[in-house]
């Protein structure tokens, strides 16, 4: 009671300061620890300066290390805006247009298509080019964004529209139906992959056009060369032996070699048998995919951060809910209401409760209160 007095009284100053004062009058025992844990439990402190609450990372999913087929499960983000010139007036303003970006959750192969606008029906048209030209695929991630959310609205309503339809269509439709999840609201680490895959692309792409307004031709052209330089990259770490000259990428699952490799001679020997060369080539996609599993998995589960387990959030926690280009006093204060467990129970994902509405939020976009509950 004194030390919370003195605290106070005090204006709540630092362990250090608060002790000298209190050794003015008093001495008490073990004073150095008891300043520290009233200044750390105090939430007028803790409010001044939050501590952002974390969580050990969670395991690979599994369609990060699974062999399927390439864009089999993929994340998609957009980038932009962009300006292209029209040829219709040399007057005319620039058209705003943005780049689609998908890439494959196992292999890391990256799709990129020209949409005109952020719209739910500009994002339906480049999937329906996208899939045309790599096949469907199975499962979408993104991110919270309004068009996405819209075009998952769209696709569910489609599917239950043509539920009307006779059985062999219904048994089609199931087939290639398209399993879509988001991630939590403004948790842009749970789709580090595709943001790494859009900041790749911005690398390569604002260094060659920069501030240039390009045609509609000379953009897309730019466009698909950056994809092609995306899918020749690295998957590995690239060795010192002389003999290890080729490595594994991208463009290994999609054509057999780097997109940006020179093709190597025509050899066509009569005597051949057809079983013989597709057993050759059968063998060189396995090999292909024993490198992914020897080389590409073991680097993947090397973790830089994250990597100790600590206390899960609790139902009835008070928290401040970190906000961007928000003051750290006006961050908003709530309570947890409603936890979403992973698969190894550890909390990452909760619903918060306001003065007025309940939303979903990562656990590192909370900082815990320090209340005895």
């Amino acid at each position: 009671m004194i030390i919370q007095y003195y605290h106070k009284i005090q204006f709540h100053s630092g362990p250090q300061a608060l002790l000298y004062n209190i050794r003015q009058k008093f001495w008490p025992l073990n004073g150095r620890n008891l300043c520290r844990k009233i200044v750390h439990s105090c939430v007028t402190c803790f409010k001044d300066n939050p501590k952002i609450s974390s969580q050990k990372i969670g395991d690979i999913p599994e369609d990060r290390v699974n062999p399927n087929f390439v864009f089999n499960s993929v994340g998609i983000d957009f980038a932009g805006p962009f300006y292209i010139k029209t040829k219709l007036r040399k007057r005319d303003p620039p058209t705003k247009i943005y780049v689609c970006i998908i890439i494959c959750l196992s292999t890391k192969a990256i799709h990129l298509e020209l949409v005109s606008d952020l719209s739910s029906e500009a994002l339906i048209a480049a999937l329906k080019r996208f899939m045309a030209r790599r096949g469907k695929c199975r499962k979408i991630l993104s991110d919270n964004a309004t068009n996405f959310v819209g075009t998952k609205n769209e696709i569910n309503r489609l599917f239950k529209l043509m539920e009307q339809q006779d059985a062999l269509f219904q048994n089609f439709l199931s087939e290639a139906e398209i399993t879509w999840s988001h991630i939590p609201p403004r948790a842009p680490h749970h789709g580090g992959l595709w943001e790494v895959g859009v900041k790749s692309f911005k690398f390569y792409f604002k260094r060659v056009v920069s501030n240039t307004c390009l045609t509609y031709e000379k953009f897309l052209t730019i466009l698909i060369q950056t994809e092609g330089l995306l899918n020749s990259r690295p998957l590995t770490p690239l060795s010192s032996e002389v003999e290890d000259i080729e490595i594994l990428t991208p463009g290994h699952f999609l054509i057999g070699r780097p997109i940006t490799a020179i093709p190597k001679p025509l050899m066509i020997e009569l005597n051949d048998n057809r079983l013989n060369r597709w057993q050759l080539l059968t063998k060189k996609v396995q090999t292909i995919w024993k490198h992914w599993s020897k080389n590409y998995l073991s680097n993947l589960q090397q973790r830089h951060k994250w990597m100790f387990k600590k206390d899960n959030v609790k139902i009835g926690d008070m928290v401040l809910i970190k906000e961007n280009n928000v003051p750290v006093s006006n961050w908003p204060l709530g309570r947890v209401v409603k936890l979403y467990p992973g698969k190894d129970n550890i909390i990452r994902v909760v619903d918060i409760k306001t003065k007025t509405l309940i939303f979903k939020r990562s656990v590192s976009r909370l900082c815990v209160l320090p209340i005895e509950r």
